[in-house]
């Protein structure tokens, strides 16, 4: 079932029964200004996102960006650049697709906005998030990403794309980045989010 934004957290998602920060957004630095998710990481929905991540089921990927059509494009107005979270170029051999792109490419069917790929880097590999608690995937990702291409960044508003939202901890290091390369917002949307 899709999260339901009135009942949750604007920055991160979690069920809070109105549209109010959590204790953990409103303790902790955000770089992001809104948050937008698809669904909770639950049992029938994580079979499906584990094929589409690690067996290449792009058809996963699209299928339940399909169900999220009307939520997508409810937010088309409030950016003007896609950007997917990137990986490394050894990442990208080992599954063979970015599947941030894949959402990407959906996002942008859906709202006919430009997809920009190239000015986001991730500058080195880094131990997957999923394995690690709260503080080490902070630690993990400080100075992982970089913006190669700061005059596309420059003034745009920017929906920063990922698949799976757990601590926030990528999108936010990610988001600094752009807020630092002089985006003009950024906004976060996931495909899904752990509860």
């Amino acid at each position: 079932m899709p999260i339901d934004e009135t009942k949750s957290c604007p920055l991160c998602g979690r069920s809070t029964g109105i549209p109010l920060e959590c204790g953990v957004c409103t303790s902790q630095k955000r770089y992001f200004s809104a948050g937008h998710f698809g669904f909770f990481f639950s049992d029938r929905l994580r079979d499906a996102l584990l094929a589409f991540k690690f067996r290449q089921r792009k058809d996963v990927g699209r299928f339940l960006m399909g169900l999220l059509r009307e939520k997508v494009e409810r937010l088309s107005e409030r950016f003007d650049l896609i950007v997917p979270l990137p990986v490394t170029e050894s990442r990208l051999r080992e599954r063979g697709f970015n599947q941030t792109y894949v959402l990407s490419e959906e996002i942008a069917r859906m709202t006919h906005k430009p997809i920009d790929c190239q000015s986001l880097v991730k500058t080195r590999e880094t131990k997957d998030q999923y394995t690690l608690g709260r503080e080490a995937r902070m630690r993990n990702l400080i100075g992982v990403f970089a913006v190669r291409d700061p005059e596309v960044i420059e003034d745009c508003r920017i929906l920063l794309v990922d698949d799976l939202f757990t601590t926030g901890a990528t999108v936010s290091e990610a988001s600094k980045v752009l807020v630092r390369a002089k985006a003009a917002r950024v906004e976060v949307f996931a495909l899904a989010r752990t509860p």
